[in-house]
């Protein structure tokens, strides 16, 4: 499995709607405010590095209200 670290920029305003979609979104598997620059941290999984990039490109960066991402992959020493 691949797990990302999606650091979410968020629209002000349209924060709680685009919160409830991303926590609806398949592969999500949490999503946290923080306070600093970026507005959320949110963890997701999948079986490939494909699957994820699907996850983040094809359905976290297209819903309403989120501005920006960047996404850090868990590695393993």
């Amino acid at each position: 499995m691949v797990k990302g670290y999606l650091l979410i920029k968020l629209v002000p305003g349209l924060e709680s709607d685009a919160l409830s979609q991303i926590r609806a979104t398949q592969g999500v598997l949490t999503v946290n405010l923080v306070f600093g620059q970026w507005d959320a941290i949110a963890v997701a999984e999948a079986k490939t590095l494909f699957e994820l990039a699907k996850i983040v490109v094809g359905e976290v960066r297209g819903i309403q209200g989120v501005q920006d991402t960047t996404t850090l992959l868990e590695a393993e020493l």
